[in-house]
């Protein structure tokens, strides 16, 4: 097995409805490790970089709406298998399809408002991990 980093961000949602605590109770309990976490707030300029692959779709106006609304919570996490091992934890990215017992299947109430972002692959990880803690080099 190996060890990974990924990134993790509780997004507006978990925030306001004071899931953080909880969220990472279950991510500690799966066996990972908070390495650095740090609220921030985003501006559309992080957005457009972070959801380059949705920004000429119709929806993209409701995420930065929804993303710049409140502070997010930033984490890098890692373990064992850390970005599969976390998908998994968090859920399918549509709110009506991620089962009972991961995290959006449990909090979630749409997909738009899903709580939770994660990296969906090492490289990836890697990029978003540099983009939220450019210090961590």
């Amino acid at each position: 097995m190996a060890k990974e980093r990924t990134y993790i961000m509780l997004k507006p949602d978990a925030l306001e409805r004071g899931l953080i605590g909880e969220i990472i109770a279950r991510i500690e309990r799966k066996g990972y490790r908070v390495e650095r976490m740090q609220t921030m707030q985003l501006d559309e300029k992080i957005l457009r970089e972070h959801y380059a692959h949705i920004v000429d779709k119709p929806f993209f106006p409701d995420t930065v709406a929804y993303m710049t609304r409140g502070p997010v919570l930033a984490m890098i996490v890692s373990g064992e298998n850390a970005v599969r091992g976390m998908r998994i934890l968090m859920g399918a990215t549509r709110f009506e399809e991620a089962t009972a017992g991961t995290i959006r299947g449990d909090f979630a109430h749409s997909t738009t408002e899903n709580i939770i972002h994660g990296s969906d692959s090492v490289e990836n990880a890697a990029i978003e991990i540099a983009r939220f803690f450019p210090d961590d080099q």
